[in-house]
Formats: structure tokens, sequence, C-alpha cells
């Protein structure tokens, strides 16, 4: 039996959009990355880039379970010393969803070159509003 890789010159990217709204942040990150990374396709390699476009919408109305939002923090450094940077979550969600969507998505995708090919097609709005009506983009539904 012969196993079909797919080469880069054939692949074909759909837009998907995801709802977040009243969803897990971290639900909504793994379908976006399996999405991003083309796992969902028949034609999957992991050496080729041959995932899709993803636009999450509502990520304002994502939610945090249990204490998250209380106890997470987003931690950044500058390189200085003392210069660690934290924000709880609950700061967080309410004036960068978009920021914490993307560091979940960007934590559940393999550390490599495709990773950031595929981060690049991801697309995060506040709100239900988005500006890519144009692509045509499909709403997907399966879990």
């Amino acid at each position: 039996m012969s196993t079909t890789l797919a080469k880069k010159e054939t692949v074909s990217r759909k837009w998907y959009i995801l709802d977040a709204a009243g969803k897990s942040l971290g639900h909504t990150a793994a379908k976006a990355a399996t999405l991003l990374r083309g796992k969902h396709k028949p034609t999957y390699t992991p050496n080729v880039d041959c995932g899709d476009f993803v636009i999450i919408i509502n990520a304002d109305k994502a939610v945090l379970t249990g204490k998250k939002l209380e106890q997470k923090y987003y931690r950044r450094h500058s390189g200085w010393v003392g210069g660690l940077k934290e924000v709880q979550y609950k700061k967080l969600m309410a004036e960068r969803p978009e920021l914490a969507m993307q560091l979940a998505v960007k934590g559940m995708m393999a550390k490599n070159n495709l990773d950031r090919l595929a981060m690049k097609r991801l697309r995060i709005f506040k709100g239900d509003v988005h500006k890519h009506q144009a692509q045509k983009p499909e709403v997907w539904t399966q879990e």
C-alpha cells in the first residue's frame, strides 16, 4: 500500500470561522491549532505546511474554567535585571482578549518553522464582526 504525501504546491487552503463565545479558551485554541496545522485533512503531511486560515470571533466571550482568572498570570521578561512583567488573566481577558487567545493557540502548535508560518494565518477578533467576508469563510461546526 502506498502513502500519499502532500506537496507544498498542491495545498489548497480554506477559511474557517471559530466562535469562542461561551466556550473554553483552551478548547477553542486546540481546534484552531488543529486547523492551522492541517491535521483535519486526509492529506496531512507533518513536514508540509498544509493548514487552513482560521478566524476566531468573540474572543472576549471565551471563558476560563476554575480559578484561572485569579491564579493564572501572563509573564514576560525584558532581559534586564528586574525586568519580569506579569499580568493577571482577569485583566488580560478584560483588556486584550486577542492576545490571550493568540498565546493559547501558539502554545498548542509544534515548535518549529511551520508553527511560525501557520500563526500568520490566524486572525482573532474581539467581537463578532470581522473583515474577511471577501474570502467566504465557512463556520467550523465539527467538535
